[in-house]
């Protein structure tokens, strides 16, 4: 049995994509997913899973959550172990001069080309720093995130790959989730 959580991009965002958190974890149920929890409005569910193959997994989830909402939404899947590891290699932690509120993780969904993180930071010279660890980037915005240039666009064109975003909050409260599960 595998604890995980799913992280859905752009659904519930700017009245756009709405979808019921209620109707997010039945489809999680309809695949034969257990313990199935959902954390806010923004997309987020832990749950177990007997299915081991992650790849497999958010396939199966990308592609029965188009069938049920009819539209498209990229999923990100990480396992208990692998959440556990993004938070204990938070580069910001123990800086003092970053508050926790202004941290987000950028899940990746797939790992970005070798030379991807020197191009992004070719391009862009803005007050956030990042970092590239594993398949996350753990960005401090100084200014906030809302009217900072280091847009989703931006960050999907330079790594090659889209992500999804979580506050440094949600991501605790999605690692406290998965170990009560």
């Amino acid at each position: 049995m595998t604890k995980c959580v799913s992280l859905f991009r752009g659904i519930n965002v700017g009245g756009h994509h709405m979808v019921r958190m209620q109707d997010l974890k039945e489809l999680h149920e309809t695949l034969g997913l257990t313990e199935v929890t959902t954390y806010i409005q923004s997309g987020n569910v832990v749950f177990h899973s007997d299915v081991t193959d992650v790849v497999q997994l958010t396939q199966r989830l990308a592609e029965n959550f188009a069938l049920k909402f009819g539209f498209q939404a990229n999923v990100m899947l990480r396992t208990s172990e692998e959440f556990d590891a993004l938070v204990a290699q938070n580069p910001f932690q123990h800086d003092p001069e970053k508050e926790s509120k202004w941290i987000i993780v950028l899940f990746l969904a797939t790992h970005p080309d070798h030379g991807a993180l020197d191009y992004l930071q070719q391009i862009y010279n803005g007050p956030e720093t990042f970092h590239l660890i594993g398949q996350e980037l753990f960005i401090y915005y100084p200014n906030g995130s809302g009217r900072s240039k280091l847009t989703n666009a931006l960050l999907d064109k330079a790594l090659k790959t889209s992500g999804t975003a979580r506050n440094w909050n949600t991501v605790l409260q999605l690692q406290k989730l998965l170990h009560n599960l």
